[in-house]
C-alpha cells in the first residue's frame, strides 16, 4: 500500500458509465491529448475500474483514494508516456490493495497493462525480518520486472513523485523515512534513466521533507536575489544571444535556475557559502543540429573566454544515462563563471526525460547511444548482481553505489568507450569488460604503462587488462575496486573458492579423525552415510565437509557422530592417527596466518581450530600460546607441505643511524632481495638514531634469512631482528 494510503470505510459509489468525470479525471485527459482519439476512452474505462474496485478507500488526507493512481497517470501524461502506461498506472494499486485479480486485469485491458501492474505491485504479502528487507526485496522484484518493461520503474518514479507531493499527511517519523529512500534510492534511479525533471523534483520534495527549515531559508534567499545579480545576468544573456545571432544561428537561449537541493548539494559538498554557489550564471542552449552545437561553442567562446580544463564534451562521449550536451565554463564580465550547456532540442528532451522522451521522439531511439539502450543495458547489468548477490540489502548496497557514478570515460585498445564511476580502478575496468577478465587479471597497461591493478583511473586513458589463466580474486581486491559489478563478482568467486579449499581441507581432517578410530569415510555405509546428511540438512558430503574445515564442526565430534550413526566400532588408533595435515599454500580463506606471530614456511606451527574461520596457524614460539592450550581439543597438528609456495607476512624491527636517505636505503636491500615492503612504521626517533618496523612478504625463512643478511650489510644499520 501507497504512503500515503488509509484504508477506510466511505459512502462512496463507484462511478456509472454515465457520470461526468471529476476534475482530476478531466485534468489527465487534458495532459493525454497527444494521445490517438480512439485511446482516450481507455482512460475513463480503467478509472471506472479503479475506482470501483479502491471504493471505500482513502488516503490520509481524506480523499478518495482513486484520485491518487489518476495524480500518477497524470504526471506520466505530461511525460508524454503512451495509454498502456497511463492505463497501468491509474490500475497500479489494484492488485496489492484491492480484491481486483491479475487475470481480470488482463481479461480487461490486456497482458502488457497486467504485466505492469504486476511489476510495480510491492511484496506486502511476504514477511520479511524488517522494513529494510521488505523494500531491498521489493526493490529487487521491481529490477526484475523493470528488465521485461522499462515503463514499470517509470510507474514507480511517477507513483513516489505524487507521494512526496502530498507527503505532508504523514506523521514526521515517516516524512523523514520515505524522504530518505527518495533522497538515496528513487531520484538517483531518476537521474541514472536521465530523467532530469522527475530527479529534481524529487530532491527538492525530500530536501523539503527531510530538511524543512534549511530548505526554507535557502528558498527565500533565492527568492530575493539583488537587483543588481538580476540586471547582471541579464546584461550577459543579451551579449551571449547576440554573439549567436551574429553567426546566424538559430537558437533558444534559457537561464538555468539553481534549485534549493542543488545549492544546498553544492555548499556541502564543496564547503562554499550561499553567495559563493549562487555566483554562478547559467545558461542552456538550444540549436537545431550536432554541427550547430560545435558552431555555437566557438560563438559563446568569442564572447567570453572560456576557463581552461572546463570544457566536457558529452556529445562524442555520452552519459550513460544518454545525456548528450557541450558544457563550457567562460569568465564572465563581473567576475563570475558563466556555465554554458549547448545541445540540441532532441538531446534538450533527452535530459529532461530521460527514457521517457522514447515515446514523444521516436528520431534515433534504436541507436546505441539513446537513453532507452542505455538504460536497458544498465538494468541487465543490475540483474546479473542480484544474481550473484548474498541478500536484498547487500544487492541494494551494490546499486546505491552504481547509482552516483561521476563517471570517468576510458578506452579499449580496440577504442570502445566505457563509463565508470569517479575513483574506478584498472580492475573495475577489467570487470566492465567481463567478469571473466576481472576474475582473470593480473596487471594493466594504461596508456602503455604497466600499471597495479589498483591505479586509479582518469578521463581518456586506454586501458589493456592483462590476463593468466591460473590467477584468481584475491579478499584485497574488495578494499579498491568501487563498481557493484566488480564487488558483486568478486565475493562470488571468493566463496566459490573457498568453499571448494574448505571441502578439501574438511575431507584430510575428518579422515585423520576417522582414522584415529580406526576407520575412514571410505568404510562408511554409503546409505548410512547418506541418512546422516539428510538429518543434519547437508545437501551433499561436500557442504558438510566444509562446515568441518570452518570450525562449526570439530573433526572428531564430527567423526564421533558418523561412527555412531553407522553404528560402527573401530579396533584401536590407526598408524595414521597422528599424521600431521600439511599446509601447501594454496588452502585460500580455510587456513589463515595469525598476526600475533605471523608464521612462514620453516617456522614451528600448530593450527587451531576457530569456528566460522576454520584453521588460523600460530609459531609453537607464539606468546598467546598458553591462553590456546587451554582448548586442547581445537588444536590441529599441522606442519608444512614440502612444496609449499606463496608470499607469506613476517615483520623486522631495524635500528638504524638517523640520516638522510637511510629510508630509500633500506627499501632499496629488502627490493634486491626480492621481496616486498607491504608498510613501513617508525616506532622511535630522534637526532641520531631511529628505530623502524619493516611488514614485509617472504616465501620461507631461507628468504628471510636473505633479507635480514642484506640490511645488515648496510653501514647504517645497527641491528635487525624479527618481530
Amino acid at each position: 500500500m501507497n504512503p500515503g494510503t488509509s484504508v477506510q470505510a466511505v459512502a462512496s459509489e463507484p462511478p456509472s458509465s454515465g457520470e461526468p468525470a471529476p476534475d482530476y479525471v478531466l485534468e489527465l485527459e487534458r495532459a493525454a491529448a497527444y494521445l490517438p482519439r480512439e485511446q482516450l476512452p481507455l482512460l475513463r474505462d480503467a478509472w471506472r475500474v479503479g475506482a470501483a474496485a479502491h471504493a471505500g478507500q482513502t488516503r490520509k488526507s481524506g480523499e478518495p483514494y482513486i484520485t491518487h493512481p489518476v495524480a500518477v497517470a497524470t504526471v506520466l501524461a505530461e511525460l508524454g508516456l503512451d495509454a498502456e502506461t497511463l492505463v497501468a498506472a491509474i490500475l497500479h494499486d489494484t492488485i496489492e490493495d484491492t480484491p481486483l485479480t491479475r487475470e481480470e486485469l488482463a481479461a480487461q485491458f490486456g497482458e502488457d497493462v497486467a504485466e505492469l501492474v504486476d511489476g510495480v505491485t510491492k511484496l506486502d504479502k511476504l514477511k520479511f525480518r524488517d522494513r529494510q528487507e521488505a523494500a531491498a526485496e521489493s526493490f529487487r522484484k521491481m529490477l526484475l520486472a523493470m528488465s521485461r518493461d522499462l515503463r514499470v520503474i517509470m510507474i514507480k518514479l511517477a507513483d513516489r513523485l505524487h507521494n512526496m507531493r502530498t507527503l505532508g499527511a504523514q506523521g514526521s517519523e515517516a516524512r523523514v523515512r520515505i524522504a530518505r529512500e527518495t533522497l538515496e534510492i528513487y531520484a538517483p534511479i531518476a537521474q541514472r534513466l536521465g530523467m532530469s525533471l522527475v530527479k529534481s523534483e524529487l530532491q527538492n520534495l525530500g530536501f523539503r521533507a527531510l530538511h524543512p527549515w534549511r530548505h526554507a531559508i535557502i528558498e527565500k534567499h533565492i527568492r530575493s536575489q539583488p537587483v543588481v545579480r538580476r540586471e547582471s545576468m541579464a546584461q550577459v544573456e543579451v551579449k551571449l544571444s547576440q554573439g549567436l545571432a551574429r553567426e546566424g544561428l538559430e537558437h533558444r537561449l534559457v537561464s538555468r535556475i539553481k534549485t534549493p537541493w542543488s545549492i544546498y548539494n553544492k555548499m556541502q559538498g564543496e564547503g562554499k557559502s550561499f553567495d559563493q554557489v549562487m555566483d554562478v550564471f547559467g545558461f542552456r542552449v538550444v540549436v537545431r543540429s550536432v554541427a550547430d552545437c560545435y558552431h555555437a561553442l566557438g560563438a559563446v567562446h568569442a564572447q567570453f573566454k572560456p576557463l581552461d580544463g572546463r570544457f566536457r564534451d558529452f556529445i562524442a562521449i555520452p552519459k550513460a544515462n544518454g545525456y548528450q550536451s557541450l558544457h563550457t565554463v567562460l569568465f564572465g564580465p563581473y567576475g563570475s563563471p558563466i556555465e554554458v550547456q549547448i545541445r540540441t532540442e532532441e538531446m534538450d528532451l533527452i535530459a529532461e526525460r530521460g527514457i521517457a522522451a522514447h515515446w514523444t521522439y521516436k528520431h534515433g531511439g534504436d541507436s546505441p547511444n539513446s537513453a532507452q539502450s542505455r538504460a536497458h543495458a544498465w538494468i541487465v547489468e543490475l540483474i546479473e548482481s542480484q544474481r550473484a548477490a548474498g541478500s536484498s540489502l547487500e544487492f541494494l548496497e551494490n546499486v546505491k553505489v552504481d547509482l552516483f557514478p561521476d563517471e570517468v570515460y576510458l578506452f579499449t585498445p580496440k577504442g570502445r568507450i566505457l563509463a565508470l564511476p569517479r575513483n574506478s580502478t584498472a580492475l573495475d575496468f577489467a570487470y566492465a569488460v567481463h567478469t571473466d577478465v576481472g576474475n582473470q587479471a593480473v596487471a594493466a597497461r594504461v596508456d602503455r604503462k604497466l600499471v597495479p591493478l589498483k591505479t586509479k583511473l582518469s578521463s581518456g586513458q586506454t586501458v589493456e587488462v592483462i590476463t593468466a589463466k591460473s590467477a584468481a580474486p584475491k579478499p584485497q581486491w574488495l578494499e579498491f575496486v568501487v563498481t557493484s559489478k566488480a564487488r558483486t563478482a568478486i565475493r562470488h568467486q571468493l566463496k566459490q573458492l573457498e568453499h571448494e579449499d574448505a571441502v578439501q581441507l574438511g575431507h584430510r581432517m575428518l579422515d585423520r579423525a576417522l582414522e584415529a578410530m580406526g576407520s575412514s569415510l571410505e568404510r562408511l555405509p554409503p546409505k548410512r552415510l547418506e541418512s546422516f546428511l539428510a538429518e543434519h540438512r547437508f545437501p551433499r558430503l561436500e557442504a558438510f565437509l566444509a562446515e568441518v574445515a570452518l570450525g562449526n564442526w570439530m573433526p572428531s565430534q564430527a567423526a564421533q557422530a558418523l561412527m555412531a550413526y553407522a553404528e560402527l566400532r573401530g579396533g584401536g588408533h590407526s598408524k595414521h592417527s597422528q599424521e600431521k595435515i600439511l599446509i601447501n599454500g594454496t588452502e585460500g580463506g580455510v587456513v589463515s596466518f595469525a598476526n600475533c606471530c605471523q608464521p612462514i614456511p620453516g617456522d614451528e606451527i600448530m593450527g587451531y581450530h576457530t569456528s566460522g574461520k576454520g584453521v588460523v596457524v600460530h609459531r609453537l614460539d607464539c606468546p598467546n600460546l598458553a591462553e590456546f592450550r587451554k582448548s586442547p581439543e581445537r588444536w590441529v597438528p599441522i606442519d608444512w607441505d614440502p612444496n609449499v609456495t606463496g608470499d607469506y607476512d613476517t615483520s623486522l624491527i631495524v635500528d638504524v643511524e638517523n640520516h638522510t636517505g637511510v629510508l630509500a636505503q633500506l627499501a632499496a636491500a629488502v627490493a634486491q632481495s626480492e621481496s616486498n615492503i607491504e608498510r613501513v612504521d617508525y616506532l622511535d626517533r630522534d637526532m641520531n638514531a631511529a628505530q623502524l618496523r619493516f611488514a614485509i612478504q617472504v616465501r620461507d625463512r631461507n628468504h628471510l634469512a636473505e633479507v635480514i643478511r642484506r640490511l645488515r650489510r648496510l653501514n647504517v644499520v645497527q641491528s635487525v631482528r624479527r618481530q
